[in-house]
């Protein structure tokens, strides 16, 4: 958010458990590296948003794996 202070519409990170129609469940989030591209941040943030996107992949893989 320092960067590029429009990121900050989408922070905190948030992620979306829903149903279908057809009752399949669902884990949606928006990937670090879109948002990073959607505000365009540089370089320098690299590192921080593949930590993001590592933390996100683990949540979700823990929170749908049985």
């Amino acid at each position: 958010m320092h960067s590029v202070q429009t990121t900050g519409i989408d922070l905190p990170l948030k992620a979306l458990v829903w149903q279908d129609t057809s009752g399949a469940t669902w884990l949606s989030y928006n990937d670090p590296v879109w948002l990073a591209e959607r505000h365009g941040l540089g370089g320098e943030t690299a590192a921080t948003v593949k930590a993001m996107t590592a933390a996100l992949q683990a949540v979700a893989k823990a929170a749908t794996t049985g």
